[in-house]
């Protein structure tokens, strides 16, 4: 999704994934370092116990905010695990999908050195 990946805030990239909100949800656990010594390969991982059926990581002060995208098969358990480049430090939203809606946790991350540089 093309236009999501353009996105510049959480709520660009709700609305080119089809949503104009998403719900805080306890049922999403993010894992992420609370400081990231590089900003070039921060771990995140993102797991539910949620039926999801799409699974997205933003990093707020990214320049596009939209940092990965999975679609999970059903009956697959909903685990995800990357790394992520942040410019600096920020708040890092996991958004899980379940049926056409979208919930979200979020957790913020320091970095000390940016990994967005040109």
């Amino acid at each position: 999704n093309k236009a999501a990946f353009d996105g510049k805030s959480l709520d660009d990239v709700l609305k080119a994934l089809g949503s104009a909100s998403a719900e805080k949800s306890a049922s999403i656990t993010l894992n992420a370092p609370d400081i990231a010594e590089n900003g070039a390969v921060v771990p995140v991982g993102i797991s539910t116990t949620l039926p999801a059926s799409q699974l997205a990581i933003i990093v707020e002060k990214n320049p596009n905010v939209l940092a990965a995208q999975f679609t999970i098969l059903e009956g697959a358990q909903a685990f995800v695990t990357t790394r992520v480049k942040m410019s600096q430090s920020s708040n890092v939203y996991a958004l899980v999908k379940v049926d056409g809606k979208w919930f979200v946790t979020s957790k913020e991350i320091k970095v000390t050195l940016g990994g967005c540089g040109g």
